[in-house]
């Protein structure tokens, strides 16, 4: 039994429910306020009495309505270089997600090429260089502090001449509260767009799914500075937590592309609705 599931059966075993606690209780699975009011209100309409097996059954229809049935694959353009840009906070895995994407794409046999645009963390260059050594993935990087554009740039024409079917940006995690850091993304964006002016062709935000309505507010942030194409969640491991991809749907209608299960490579997974419904919620 999926961990947010389980905790509402275990606590709404009588029939008498105490609505406010039901609410509180949504609110803290990260389905957010607009959608734990939507269902609370859907169960109190149901003129019969209520247990917590009905809970756990109005709540996923509720989820399901919500998440799409399929999400968009990441497919490669004929005749140039994909071009994904990978961005978020600090902390979320972020690094991690853009080695294991390009894992993913390189087992399907797509030439891919990696740029490591966090250039003020040096940890986060060695990280991916360890990466692109260990799948024999090329990997573009710049000078510590160097301009982060200048490498996706450089990125790109590296992806261009070589024929590679995908160029994966790793961006600096920056607080979506900080002006400049965000002004960096739209210059990112502007560079890449000299190249192709349609690129960069995906930006996918990391978030991570223990720290609940903040990754709702990083989405809101993000997405305005750089128009966001998907979401990837890590630290999904049936913890219960995974409602704010839930919320971010509903909100922003930017869909979760990716999850993060665990630290391996193979727990990195294109998101499937259906088994987090039923298995990770």
């Amino acid at each position: 039994m999926a961990g947010f599931f389980k905790s509402l059966l275990q606590r709404f075993t009588k029939p008498d429910i105490d609505w406010d606690e039901l609410e509180a209780s949504l609110v803290a699975g990260d389905l957010g306020p607009r959608l734990a009011l939507q269902i609370v209100n859907d169960l109190k309409s149901r003129q019969r009495t209520l247990h917590g097996a009905d809970i756990v059954q109005v709540t996923r229809e509720h989820v399901r309505q919500i998440l799409p049935e399929t999400v968009p694959g990441i497919e490669p353009i004929a005749g140039k270089p994909k071009v994904l840009l990978i961005v978020g906070v600090n902390g979320t895995g972020k690094t991690t997600s853009t080695a294991k994407l390009a894992h993913i794409l390189h087992q399907r046999g797509h030439k891919v090429v990696l740029a490591a645009a966090d250039t003020f963390r040096a940890a986060a260059v060695e990280q991916l260089t360890v990466w692109s050594e260990r799948l024999k993935i090329p990997l573009v990087k710049g000078p510590p502090n160097g301009d982060p554009a200048s490498v996706c740039f450089e990125g790109y024409e590296l992806a261009l001449k070589t024929q590679a079917d995908f160029l994966i940006c790793d961006t600096a995690g920056r607080l979506h509260t900080k002006h400049n850091l965000m002004e960096e993304l739209k210059k990112i964006r502007r560079i890449l767009g000299r190249k192709d002016d349609t690129s960069p062709h995906e930006v996918l935000l990391v978030v991570d799914a223990t720290t609940g309505s903040n990754a709702l507010q990083q989405a809101r942030e993000f997405h305005k500075a750089i128009p966001l194409t998907g979401v990837i969640v890590t630290k999904l491991d049936g913890s219960g937590k995974g409602g704010i991809l839930v919320a971010i749907q509903q909100e922003l209608a930017i869909p979760t592309r990716f999850v993060g299960l665990g630290e391996r490579v193979e727990d990195f997974q294109p998101f499937d609705s259906k088994r987090f419904v039923e298995e990770l919620l």
